[in-house]
């Protein structure tokens, strides 16, 4: 009668919700097997039973087993019920898995209700690790989506969604070493979770931008708003595909010249339309080069150079505010197309085709794309030379996005605010494209400079997630009220160093505590990253699921090594002016495939990643190799409330002298010199020039612009 039961239950499932179920050929021959699974819903334990290629025992929670209708789904399978707040409930899971008999657990103990992987529970890594037995890890996917499962509106629910089984391949979780039983239980959980992170981000569906944007339509609905921007108006996701479609057909019109595989440049703010253009070029294999309209003439003449750009889309409102005609009408062997005057050619036809077709058939749209193809070209903000262009697949950008959602749960109940220029590698990934495809409404703000508006908008339009570099997030520290961020669950910063005085302020002002990342433009862009359940001060987190590192080390410098990564968020190479439209795959001395950082980083047992500092940011002052970092580091901890940088110039009897840069009119060096014995650093980090300025300069990021103090301390 059972047998016959679960065939119904099978029949019946796979009907509804189309189960597939991919690597069912996995080899399950281990004596003692643990099997792993995410909890989207209350169907997981009953579907795991029916589809997987044997019979465990299924480890559930006392409390389902009250509702009549989840004892009598589960009447069919053997169960195991434990109460996770038992510390006997591991014990009994261990006895089964040393007797030979396939144990099922789900680590998180409940139902996710954020739509992520929630809290992994030590115990079942303990009892993995205790019993030797293999892993076998399951992701569930679409089962979230169903009337089963704990989310609410805002999120999508679907009455029959499809539902995927992904098997991937045994593994096993050897006992942590440690001093105390209790040390070894909480590194298996880390090691657990961390697990769990690798599985979601194996399994995570993508091919392409625009593809995945059509998907991001399907899964929320297409009168969901998702952007605003400063014009004040929600677009909705179907508002978005118009301007993507309507637009990219016209500057198709407009530049036959420009074919599948060009490249063409766009020169726009933040702005919910330099989204969609971005995303309509990219279906029809247009790469767009975003061009950073701060880096000056000289920087934009070098970026369309290196990526052979012959025509740069732009408005005409947007170059009178920027006040970028002069910059504009100086570029050489460019073409300007304006928004306003594409408009203008609107036809019936392009209205009948968009109304009759283009909007009921969106994917029709798109020109074969493979995952490989470029998806974007960013630029270097120049920092430390010439800007190049670094192209990015749609594997890179989606690999990335994947591989943070497989780390901190944002999804439709946030609101983010992205003031971060688009151009900016972390602006575009994380700020523009993540909200899209996740169905996280988004303000889009066209400066981050505008340090008293954009608290403001945090505070009126009930944000919860804000993205800024170190010098950004310090002004709007500064300028804001107490009381501005009320509704924030997020502060991310990276593309700088966070300092103290800015991280205690965040924290003291506002009871918020600042998420560091670390990344490059040519990583697309994160590399690693705090996050709730992974923190630690002074550090940059962990890193992503998917990335494999080495630390190489450089002559002269005892701590850390220079990282070396290796991922598939990884760029496909360098555009650079001295060959023009000529890709450069990254290669080091790791081998080709892997990118060299420039970054001194340390790595301790737990996986936290430090940032000692730039190889590029060292001087070597009287043969002693100096961090510029560690002179900055002393300068905020004699004056934290002021700017600091330092660079250097050549001396003749040491090499090379430090030079300070400081806005503090104050500061001297024999401030400076008390405050790095009491810091226990050498004296030889102690600048004997300090030049006082009224503010750094900066570039478009937020970044330091050290090239420009470079070429001050020469002049000194």
């Amino acid at each position: 009668m059972k047998s016959i039961l679960r065939f119904l239950f099978r029949l019946l499932t796979r009907l509804l919700f189309r189960v597939e179920v991919r690597g069912a050929n996995t080899a399950l021959n281990a004596q003692r097997l643990l099997i792993i699974a995410n909890h989207e819903s209350f169907l997981d334990g009953l579907l795991l039973s029916l589809y997987l290629p044997l019979d465990p025992v299924i480890v559930v929670h006392t409390s389902v087993l009250r509702s009549f209708f989840f004892r009598m789904l589960l009447s069919q399978v053997e169960i195991l019920a434990v109460d996770s707040n038992n510390p006997m409930a591991m014990k009994k899971v261990i006895r089964l898995l040393e007797s030979g008999r396939p144990v099922m657990i789900f680590p998180e103990g409940r139902i996710t209700v954020t739509g992520n992987l929630m809290k992994v529970y030590e115990g079942p890594a303990f009892a993995a690790a205790k019993s030797g037995a293999a892993i076998l890890p399951v992701r569930l996917h679409g089962t979230a989506w169903s009337y089963f499962s704990r989310l609410r509106k805002p999120f999508p629910r679907r009455l029959l969604p499809k539902i995927t089984l992904t098997l991937l391949p045994l593994t096993h979780l050897p006992m942590p070493e440690a001093a105390t039983a209790k040390l070894r239980r909480r590194k298996a959980g880390q090691a657990l979770q961390r697990l769990m992170q690798e599985m979601l981000f194996a399994t995570a569906p993508y091919e392409n931008l625009y593809s995945s944007f059509c998907d991001a339509i399907s899964l929320h609905g297409r009168q969901t708003r998702i952007i605003e921007d400063l014009k004040q108006i929600e677009y909705r996701y179907q508002d978005l595909l118009k301007m993507a479609l309507v637009l990219t057909r016209l500057v198709e019109r407009a530049t036959p010249e420009v074919k599948p595989g060009d490249r063409i440049g766009l020169l726009l703010p933040n702005l919910a339309v330099t989204v969609a253009l971005l995303l309509g070029l990219t279906a029809r294999r247009r790469t767009p080069a975003l061009l950073n309209y701060t880096a000056g003439r000289e920087g934009m003449q070098a970026a369309c150079t290196a990526a052979t750009l012959t025509t740069v889309i732009t408005s005409h409102a947007f170059v009178e505010q920027a006040k970028l005609s002069e910059k504009l009408a100086a570029l050489q062997g460019v073409r300007l197309l304006y928004l306003e005057d594409l408009r203008e050619t609107i036809t019936l036809a392009d209205k009948i085709w968009l109304l009759g077709y283009g909007l009921w058939q969106p994917r029709r749209f798109a020109l074969p794309c493979q995952k490989d193809d470029p998806a974007v070209v960013l630029f270097t903000s120049g920092s430390e030379g010439t800007p190049k262009g670094v192209v990015l697949s749609h594997r890179a950008l989606l690999a990335n996005l994947a591989q943070i959602g497989a780390v901190v749960d944002f999804s439709p109940n946030d609101k983010i605010l992205n003031a971060l220029p688009i151009f900016h590698s972390f602006g575009l990934s994380v700020g523009a494209l993540m909200p899209l495809l996740t169905g996280t409404p988004l303000f889009l703000y066209p400066s981050p400079l505008h340090y008293r508006v954009i608290p403001e908008t945090a505070y009126d339009r009930a944000c919860t997630v804000l993205f800024g570099t170190n010098t950004f997030l310090a002004n709007y520290g500064k300028f804001a009220h107490p009381y501005d961020f009320f509704r924030m669950r997020f502060v991310i910063a990276g593309a700088e160093k966070l300092t103290e005085n800015v991280r205690n302020l965040w924290f003291e002002k506002f009871g918020l505590r600042i998420m560091e990342g670390y990344g490059a433009t040519e990583t697309a862009p994160v590399l690693a990253t705090n996050t709730p359940m992974a923190y630690r001060s002074g550090t940059v987190g962990q890193f992503l699921p998917g990335i494999d590192w080495k630390l190489e080390q450089v002559p002269g410098i005892e701590e850390g090594g220079m990282l070396q990564v290796q991922a598939p968020n990884l760029f496909s190479g360098y555009l650079k002016v001295d060959l023009p439209g000529q890709l450069q795959p990254p290669s080091c001395s790791a081998g080709a495939g892997w990118y060299e950082t420039g970054d001194l980083v340390t790595v301790d047992d737990e996986g936290f990643v430090r940032i000692i500092g730039r190889v590029k940011r060292f001087a070597k002052v009287a043969g002693e190799m100096i961090s510029l970092e560690s002179v900055e580091k002393i300068a905020f901890a004699a004056s934290p409330e002021r700017l600091h940088a330092a660079s250097s110039q050549p001396d003749a009897n040491k090499g090379e002298a430090l030079v300070l840069f400081t806005t503090d009119r104050q500061l001297n060096r024999e401030q400076l010199l008390l405050t790095a014995r009491n810091l226990g650093s050498p004296e030889l980090a102690v600048p004997r020039k300090i030049s006082h300025l009224e503010a750094l300069p900066l570039l478009g990021t937020g970044k330091i612009d050290y090239v420009t103090l470079k070429q001050m301390a020469e002049n000194l």
